[in-house]
């Protein structure tokens, strides 16, 4: 068999070398916690998103498994070049390679989303509302304490 074309061989190492750069710099955000909620980088799971501590936890969590999806990126790629495949097994190699790689990302999102959900949801204040704290307990609560409240007065 014919080894594959150069061009080919370029354009899958460059593929796997962006994938691979892209993993190793968010891997990179996650262990060192710079990852920004607003940014396209990191574990963006509606848990991990709650607030700044579940995004980088999560983010932390994911890191380790990110860093090996870069780590493989790199590696296919210099394979890829290195070495003198046919055109067809140098398909194949992409193909799965890029579904591994691809795998360990996702399976990095799952881990730093499930880190991110365990943790316990942090306690909301209540909104402005009716009653003297805000919350709107009406008649039934600190309400009646009041001046303002028309249960206390008698009028309806």
């Amino acid at each position: 068999m014919s080894p594959a074309p150069l061009v080919l061989s370029l354009l899958l190492a460059a593929l796997f070398l962006v994938l691979g750069a892209w993993a190793l710099t968010t891997a990179r955000g996650g262990w060192r916690g710079t990852l920004n909620r607003r940014g396209r980088l990191g574990v963006h799971s509606p848990a991990a998103m709650d607030n700044d501590t579940n995004f980088r936890i999560a983010n932390r969590v994911a890191a380790p498994v990110v860093t090996a999806a870069g780590a493989v990126a790199v590696v296919l790629a210099i394979v890829l070049l290195a070495l003198s495949w046919s055109t067809v097994t140098s398909i194949v190699i992409a193909v799965v390679g890029l579904a591994g790689v691809v795998a360990l990302m996702v399976a990095g999102g799952v881990l730093g989303e499930r880190a991110a959900r365990s943790l316990p949801v942090p306690a909301r204040k209540p909104a402005g509302g009716g009653g003297c704290g805000g919350c709107a307990c009406g008649g039934g609560g600190c309400a009646g304490l009041t001046r303002t409240d028309p249960a206390a007065t008698g009028s309806a």
